[in-house]
């Protein structure tokens, strides 16, 4: 079955303050409870900050190694959810579910690639 990345862009700065940050974490944990009785999660994580991200490039045989983040912006991916679902309108409703959980924050449907689409060579 198809999988798709749910992603969760947030503010750059400080997380919200505990009274509002509780909520939103209880309705996190009872999506992902409806999505595991579903079928549809695989997985789901949250991210440091940015500033703890580190960036590896490289060019010309050489590898240099610097802080991130990669990219400079007033928002970033906090966190994720892999779920599977059997067409992209389904991915949508758990997308739309958890934009509902969170709050305002956007939330990002993408389909992974399977093994059919990768680059990997075939296997003798």
């Amino acid at each position: 079955m198809p999988q798709y990345l749910l992603s969760i862009y947030q503010p750059d700065g400080d997380p919200p303050p505990f009274e509002v940050l509780e909520p939103i974490m209880k309705n996190l944990a009872a999506l992902n409870q409806e999505m595991k009785s579903a079928g549809a999660w695989v997985f789901a994580g949250g991210l440091h900050p940015p500033s703890t991200a580190t960036v590896i490039r490289v060019s010309d045989g050489d590898t240099l190694i610097t802080d991130g983040p990669y990219v400079e912006g007033k928002e970033h991916l906090g966190g994720f959810t892999v779920v599977q679902a059997p067409d992209l309108d389904a991915a949508l409703v758990w997308g739309r579910k958890l934009a509902e959980a969170i709050g305002l924050l956007p939330i990002e449907v993408r389909p992974l690639e399977d093994e059919a689409d990768s680059c990997d060579p075939p296997q003798a």
